[in-house]
């Protein structure tokens, strides 16, 4: 390769050749310098010292190096990674070749290599262990889904299983119906009053118990008169003990909106006074029964003051009938206010 030529006129194999002589001089220059070091202790390969060499003997191997370099070669290199150079007879003087290995270099490529199977390996794997603990969180949800249904549903059994228990060991019965022979809703003791007219004796006859029906969607839960501002619960039965929870529906009695006649009595001077002022009650004002959440609109007909024997209000009626009462005067209560209402549009 001539030297007028630029770097830019060289070809990438040229280039690289360039660069290898250039390594190869460097390295002989090492190996020069290694040896001139060295051979003081070592003497001459023919048993003298190199002070005692002939001057023609080193500008001879001088002169083949010079040779060697000019040929573009390193000296070659002998069994075991020695190095041959040729003596001034021609012969090959064997010296021993010195390596240096860049450590830095390799650990370097070392630590690259493993940062790259490392990003590799969790490239591949890690999605496969999140996709599989995303399905065991979501097995685990299940599973704590369906125990909870199913202990909700065995409460449940326990409940209802509990329920029907009490109904059958603890019936509620309803007291005998006014085994005194007056209307309810009296605060007197029981006894203290009058009897009942012979025709009417059989409304009032004690007789088998009835027992108090379950609350069901159709039965009367709450009364309001608008113009007396009464808001109440209607309770089933209309003994003392309900009446002292609000107003109470006689058992047996026409539901709200039924065909017949609906019976509801409360108090007017203890527990609440719900009917305290339903002597104010006028003409055409509206009584509203609810059944559940259905109201039932009636409309007064007649209010009346009667014996606590007038058992003959409490009878069937052909039309839908509500009978409203309560005792009478107020705090007295030797006789019964009665309110009689029916249903509107029917």
């Amino acid at each position: 390769m001539s030297e007028n030529h630029s770097a830019d006129d060289l070809t990438i194999e040229e280039l690289e050749e360039l660069l290898a002589a250039k390594r190869r001089a460097r390295g002989l220059e090492r190996f020069r310098r290694v040896a001139s070091e060295q051979r003081p202790r070592r003497g001459s390969f023919d048993g003298t010292t190199s002070a005692s060499r002939p001057l023609s003997e080193e500008s001879a191997l001088h002169g083949s190096r010079e040779r060697a370099r000019a040929q573009g070669s390193p000296w070659a290199s002998g069994p075991g990674g020695t190095a041959a150079v040729p003596s001034a007879g021609g012969e090959g003087v064997t010296f021993e070749a010195v390596r240096i290995t860049p450590r830095t270099g390799r650990l370097e490529r070392s630590l690259s290599l493993l940062a790259r199977v490392n990003a590799a390996f969790w490239r591949k794997v890690f999605p496969r262990l999140r996709d599989r603990l995303l399905l065991l969180l979501e097995l685990a949800a299940l599973a704590g889904l369906i125990l909870v249904v199913f202990s909700s549903l065995s409460e449940l059994r326990v409940l209802n299983r509990e329920v029907a228990e009490a109904l059958d060991s603890e019936q509620v019965v309803a007291p005998p119906a006014h085994t005194v022979g007056v209307l309810p809703g009296s605060s007197l003791p029981p006894g203290s009053e009058g009897g009942v007219p012979d025709p009417y004796l059989h409304l009032v006859e004690p007789g088998a118990s009835i027992p108090i029906p379950t609350p069901g969607p159709r039965q009367a839960s709450r009364i309001v008169i608008p113009s007396i501002e009464v808001d109440a619960p209607v309770v089933e039965g209309d003994g003392g003990e309900e009446l002292k929870m609000g107003t109470g529906h006689r058992v047996g009695s026409a539901n709200p909106g039924e065909r017949s006649n609906m019976v509801i009595s409360g108090h007017n001077d203890v527990y609440g006074e719900i009917f305290r002022y339903l002597e104010n009650v006028s003409i055409g004002d509206e009584v509203i029964v609810y059944a559940g959440d259905t109201p039932y609109t009636y409309l007064v007909v007649a209010k009346m003051v009667v014996d606590a024997t007038e058992v003959s209000l409490l009878a069937p009626t052909p039309n839908a009938t509500l009978t409203l009462i309560t005792c009478h005067p107020y705090m007295i209560d030797t006789h019964r206010l009665v309110v009689i209402a029916e249903l509107a549009n029917q």
